[in-house]
């Protein structure tokens, strides 16, 4: 049964092998540069010296300065994010699908091995192989963006490349164990819908519907309620050259400027005044008067003492939240299988 699964799969098992032999070589080759520009930088002490900012800026202007590396930090990302439908669909969709639409299920049943073993021989062969595919891509992939992941970690980040931290929902999903997670959900999940559609492109469509419905609504709706929220105060000062935001409608009106948590995902920002009630105006006279300078607007806006109240998961949290995500997947996934066996052992053959 085992060397007939792998007859059957080794098409998609040799091409996953081919891409991923080639995605390791090219992160081998630049790999260890961009380390190096990291440890070169001064990124590895500048937190214990309370100064990150030059450091941020000569590691940004070191990864800039060669079109590579933004290219591979992207790709890797949209890899990652895009492997458990790839997996889901043309892996986990055909498994059972495929067999209905053919008639062989039915040839398969009437042998020696039961219709439970055929089915559980399939699930294990498949979703272990696409499990260990995805582990080895994500750990190649997370390894080779370490330095860019460490630097958006630390203090200055917004000053040098600017990107997410890894905690953050565009990097999350694409670090460590999430993807294997969703690629075990998502190869299940193709495999149930196959043995319900019994139709393999059908089947292949409503997986990456759910897939990409499940990528969308966990980060947006469900991460950030992992962990009650942190929260802090900062100060809102305004001043030449500080970014800010400031909306006048009559006599309401919205101030804020950037916060920088390091490591941080912030969720939420509100500005208060100093008794801590949501501010909304009134403006002061300084900023309605069209004769007033923006300097005296900020000086009277800076005269509120007013503060940003900043509700974020801390970076700290990151391999909790890991883990949490990938057993909900991971267990997600057990329940579709268990639905499957039971599913197929109703099935009748005709």
């Amino acid at each position: 049964m085992i060397w007939l699964t792998w007859r059957q799969f080794r098409a998609q098992a040799w091409a996953a092998t081919g891409c991923l032999a080639v995605l390791a070589a090219a992160l081998a080759v630049t790999g260890p540069r961009l380390a190096h520009l990291y440890a070169t930088s001064g990124l590895g002490t500048c937190a214990a010296d309370g100064d990150c900012a030059a450091a941020q800026r000569a590691f940004a202007g070191g990864v800039k300065a060669d079109d590579v590396y933004p290219l591979v930090f992207f790709a890797g990302i949209a890899i990652l994010h895009l492997m458990p439908a790839v997996i889901g669909m043309f892996w986990g969709a055909p498994l059972v699908a495929r067999e209905v639409e053919a008639h062989t299920f039915r040839l398969a049943w009437t042998q020696g091995v039961s219709r439970i073993r055929w089915l559980c021989v399939k699930l294990a062969l498949v979703g272990g192989t696409a499990a260990l595919v995805t582990a080895l891509l994500s750990w190649a992939i997370t390894w080779w963006s370490a330095p860019i992941d460490r630097a958006d970690g630390l203090p200055g980040a917004d000053v040098g490349l600017g990107l997410p931290n890894r905690l953050m929902p565009v990097l999350f999903g694409a670090r460590d164990l999430a993807p294997v997670g969703y690629a075990v959900f998502a190869c299940t999940l193709g495999a149930a819908a196959g043995a319900l559609i019994r139709r393999t492109v059908p089947a292949m469509a409503v997986t990456l519907a759910v897939v990409a419905a499940t990528q969308l609504i966990v980060p947006t709706m469900v991460r950030e309620h992992y962990h009650s929220p942190a929260t802090t105060t900062v100060p809102l000062t305004l001043g030449p050259g500080t970014p800010q935001q400031i909306t006048i409608d009559g006599r309401t009106m919205t101030v804020s400027t950037p916060v920088s948590i390091p490591g941080g995902w912030i969720t939420s920002v509100r500005t208060v005044d100093p008794a801590g009630r949501p501010f909304t105006g009134p403006a002061p006279q300084a900023c309605l008067d069209p004769s007033s300078s923006p300097a005296a607007c900020d000086d009277a806006i800076n005269q509120l003492r007013l503060r940003q109240l900043v509700t974020y998961q801390p970076g700290s949290r990151y391999w909790r939240f890991q883990l949490y995500e990938t057993a909900a997947c991971v267990l997600l996934a057990l329940v579709l299988a268990g639905l499957l066996v039971r599913y197929i052992s109703r099935l009748h053959p005709a």
